[in-house]
C-alpha cells in the first residue's frame, strides 16, 4: 500500500507539472479555434488604414482586413489599437494573435516576428488634379511639386525629379497640404495616408494619385512558432487575392490598384 500511494503522489506531482506544459504547448490557431475569437492589433490614428468613424467606430482598410480575416477564421474579431511603438511588442508578449497594422516588413523586424503574406499596398507617391497629365517624372518638368523636408517623400522625388522642376519644401506634412490646397504648389509628394486624408477633407480639389516614388506593402504580422495560424492567414490572402476582394479594398480606401502584391 504504501508503495502504491507513493506511485500515486509521483504521479500526481507529474500531472500537476505537466499542466502547464500542456496548456502552453496550445497553438494560436487553437485558441482561436476554441475561444472563436481573435486578438487583432490595428492602427487607431492612420486613415484611411485605420480611424475612428464619425460613429466612433473603427474604419479603414487595415479594419475591413481585420474583419475579413476574422470572419473566415470562424472568430469574432477582438480590434486592439496599437501604436507604431507597441504592435510588435504586442505580438511578442501575447497580447494580440495578429498585427493588421500597415506593418513593413524589414530585415530586422523578420528577426523577432514571422509575417504572412502581404495584403495592401502603401507608398509614397506624386498627386495632382483630375485633369493633370502627369504618368511619369518626365512629366513633372517645369512643374511646382511640395513636398516635406527631410522625409523618404523629398529623398524618392529628389532622385526622380527633372532639372526644371521647382521643389518647394516645407517644415511638415501640414504646411506641405495646405501649400497644395491653397494653389502654392501644383502637385504635391506624399504618403498615401497622408494623401488620402487630404483628399476626403478637400474633396472640390478632385486630386488623384498620378504615380509611384516609392512600394512599401504592408504584410500581416504573426508571432515567432505560430505557422498553423500563419499558413492559414496566407490562404485567406490568398483566396482574397484571386477573388478581387484585395483589390476592392485599395480602391475603396487608397483610390488605386492593389497592384502586384508579394506573398
Amino acid at each position: 500500500m504504501k508503495l502504491d500511494r507513493r506511485l500515486f503522489s509521483i504521479g500526481l506531482i507529474a500531472a500537476i507539472a505537466c499542466g502547464p506544459t500542456i496548456a502552453a504547448a496550445e497553438t494560436a490557431l487553437e485558441r482561436i479555434s476554441t475561444s472563436k475569437t481573435i486578438r487583432i492589433a490595428i492602427p487607431a490614428d492612420f486613415p484611411p488604414y485605420g480611424f475612428v468613424g464619425s460613429d466612433m467606430l473603427p474604419r479603414g482598410l487595415d479594419i475591413d482586413m481585420a474583419s475579413l480575416i476574422a470572419d473566415k477564421l470562424g472568430a469574432k474579431a477582438e480590434l486592439v489599437p496599437v501604436t507604431t511603438a507597441n504592435r510588435v511588442p504586442y505580438l511578442q508578449t501575447n497580447k494580440v494573435d495578429l498585427v493588421i497594422s500597415t506593418l513593413g516588413k524589414n530585415p530586422e523586424r523578420e528577426a523577432v516576428i514571422d509575417f504572412a503574406s502581404a495584403y495592401s499596398p502603401f507608398f509614397i507617391a506624386v498627386f495632382g488634379p483630375k485633369d493633370a497629365n502627369i504618368p511619369d517624372p518626365k512629366a513633372l518638368s517645369g512643374k511646382t511639386i511640395g513636398v516635406t523636408r527631410g522625409s523618404v517623400d523629398d529623398a524618392e522625388l529628389t532622385k526622380v525629379a527633372p532639372a526644371d522642376a521647382t521643389i518647394m519644401r516645407f517644415e511638415d506634412n501640414n504646411g506641405t497640404i495646405s501649400a497644395f490646397v491653397s494653389g502654392q504648389t501644383q502637385l504635391v509628394a506624399a504618403g498615401a495616408s497622408v494623401a488620402a486624408a487630404m483628399m476626403e477633407q478637400n474633396p472640390s480639389l478632385e486630386a488623384e494619385y498620378k504615380f509611384l516614388l516609392k512600394e512599401s506593402p504592408n504584410y500581416v504580422g504573426v508571432a515567432k512558432g505560430q505557422a498553423e495560424l500563419k499558413s492559414k492567414v496566407n490562404e485567406i490572402i490568398a483566396s482574397a487575392k484571386a477573388d478581387g476582394t484585395l483589390e476592392a479594398l485599395a480602391q475603396k480606401w487608397l483610390k488605386r490598384s492593389a497592384g502586384n502584391l508579394p506573398e
